[in-house]
């Protein structure tokens, strides 16, 4: 399957279930994939889909350019958005230019909706990198991922393109100081013959070990809600999210449930 991908580099705006009225980024090729990750759950597809596809990055210039004329028009038509997020086909922070394309983005937002929020949707798997991390840090809603509680189901669910273990992701993202959310896919089923599952007693434990140490100022827990490439993924049952969330909260940190 090869995925829902955006055809534009400035796309919405779009009703969210997590930022409201959002307007998105897309800093990745138009009419492929580009990720760092090959999660089992993407709704983009996975990365092979889209190999063949030449892969296009546009400019700063150009992405910023196009974010300045979107702008203008909504202004103009009177439509004011919550969120500017950067999303799209893959990982935001694999642009070369990220963090002159934040800077960008920041100043347009005080001149045009000075209330609206900027959201970066990031995998977290670039944060060793300063330019990225300053970018981050600079932003309202930096929206970091974490998936799982062991090395072994981060490698069967998220899938990492490049030699990366989930003890450097924590790390990582214990470097934020708190000033970061994590947002977290519960998913199992069968991909390729073997069982992926981030809900067991033991994986949640773990991860919940992990959310203690890092201490986001938010959890965000959300569900499969569009076709994946694998259908024999499950969407898991509402009550065990609220059952987390409860764990969640337990130790003081904010929890939101995105059903």
């Amino acid at each position: 399957m090869s995925g829902i991908l955006f055809d534009e580099i400035v796309f919405g705006p779009v009703k969210s279930r997590r930022f409201g009225v959002s307007l998105g980024i897309n800093l990745l090729p138009l009419h492929g994939k580009m990720c760092s990750f090959n999660c089992v759950y993407c709704e983009c597809g996975l990365n092979e889909d889209h190999k063949k596809e030449k892969n296009k990055l546009f400019t700063a210039e150009e992405i910023n350019t196009s974010l300045r004329n979107r702008f203008v028009a909504l202004n103009s038509g009177g439509l004011i958005p919550d969120n500017i997020t950067f999303a799209g086909n893959g990982e935001p922070t694999l642009h070369p230019d990220f963090e002159n394309i934040i800077e960008n983005a920041i100043r347009l937002r005080n001149e045009f909706f000075p209330k609206a929020k900027i959201t970066v949707l990031s995998n977290a798997t670039r944060l060793d990198r300063p330019a990225v991390k300053r970018a981050l840090l600079k932003i309202d809603n930096n929206v970091l991922k974490l998936d799982a509680g062991t090395d072994a189901t981060f490698q069967s669910i998220n899938r990492p393109t490049h030699p990366l273990t989930l003890a450097e992701v924590v790390k990582n993202l214990k470097s934020f100081g708190g000033n970061l959310t994590i947002q977290t896919m519960l998913v199992r089923g069968e991909v390729d013959g073997k069982t992926v599952d981030n809900t067991t007693e033991a994986e949640l434990a773990l991860w919940l070990g992990h959310i203690r140490e890092i201490n986001p100022k938010l959890v965000m827990l959300y569900p499969i809600d569009r076709q994946t490439p694998y259908r024999t993924l499950e969407k898991v049952p509402e009550a065990e999210f609220q059952a987390l969330a409860k764990r969640v909260e337990a130790m003081g940190i904010k929890v939101e449930v995105f059903y």
